[in-house]
């Protein structure tokens, strides 16, 4: 794919992504401020993910305001239902704070009304803000030709070949806006974002394996392979099972002290009839204590010799 423009490299994406996507179009009723936290939620999520946990934002919540002094964890059980739930909780944190600091408020409908570079770039300045996060709000809110890429979408990018491993540290894409028109920009941006999310959020996946095949046969040998990664690590626990169970003779190994006869297990009937006959050997050994001599005995041989003196 190295030797075709960038526009028909491009234009072969599209057409295999209508095939398996529907184009979401943003919520022309959003104000610039909710399409900036939405696309907070939307960065590596998909768009089901992002609308319930937006939702979850406004019915949770008083106001703006009560979630930019929520602490991170209680944001975390809001989002529940993307699936990076603290970076996107420290997202939308950080950029309320970077606008309630800088103009005092959470209204940014002036921003309609300005140049869009200068404002690309203000917006560009503020803490929390990344490069999807801002060009998901210059395409949707402020009517700009910017195609949002977050981290998934560059690496289903980077697989396919169409950016270097040095566009993807710098987090864009050399051309993509020239590539692809305005006018499908929202349409080709949309249906990307979809591909992107699926594989971030499982890149073992059948179905979107057979999709960037269908994008480019030739990178079968780059794609994740989860089998033969857990296959290798069967093979090396079983040789350590098989190096456990090697019998032992008495001596040890070398460098190794040699290892005790494991003790014998008999029955406890076995034991009480060994000791019972161990006592009776003892006891039938031992020598009998000497008689201790009567005292009637003695008694009787001082009277007789008494007896038998004779008188003076």
């Amino acid at each position: 794919m190295g030797s075709v423009s960038r526009t028909s490299q491009f234009a072969s994406l599209s057409r295999v992504l209508k095939k398996h996507y529907k184009p979401v179009s943003p919520d022309a009723q959003r104000t610039v401020l909710e399409h900036m936290v939405f696309a907070c939620c939307l960065e590596d999520a998909s768009y089901d993910a992002a609308e319930e946990a937006f939702a979850a934002l406004v019915h949770t919540f008083f106001d703006w305001n009560e979630v930019r002094v929520t602490t991170i964890s209680e944001l975390c059980e809001v989002l529940a239902s993307l699936p990076d739930r603290p970076a996107a909780a420290n997202r939308v944190k950080r950029v309320l704070q970077a606008v309630f600091e800088a103009v005092y408020s959470f209204d940014l409908e002036e921003c309609r009304k300005k140049n869009l570079g200068p404002t690309a770039t203000w917006l560009s300045g503020l803490d929390g803000t990344s490069r999807f996060v801002v060009s998901y709000v210059v395409q949707s809110a402020l009517g700009g030709h910017a195609i949002p890429v977050d981290t998934g979408t560059l690496r289903v990018l980077a697989l396919l070949g169409l950016i270097t491993a040095k566009d993807f540290e710098a987090q864009a894409v050399p051309g993509l806006e020239r590539a692809v028109s305005k006018s499908k920009g929202i349409e080709f941006g949309s249906m990307l974002h979809q591909l992107g999310a699926e594989f971030t959020k499982n890149p073992y996946a059948p179905g979107v394996r057979g999709i960037l095949l269908q994008i480019n046969p030739d990178i079968e040998d780059r794609l994740p392979k989860r089998r033969a990664a857990r296959s290798a690590g069967a093979g090396e626990s079983s040789g350590r099972s098989k190096k456990r169970r090697k019998p032992t003779s008495g001596k040890g190994g070398a460098g190794e002290p040699p290892r005790p006869a494991a003790p014998s297990k008999k029955k406890p009937a076995d034991r009480r009839e060994k000791a019972k006959d161990s006592s009776s050997a003892g006891r039938g050994s031992e020598k009998p204590p000497a008689a201790a001599e009567p005292k009637s005995t003695k008694k009787k041989s001082t009277s007789d010799a008494l007896s038998k003196r004779k008188p003076r």
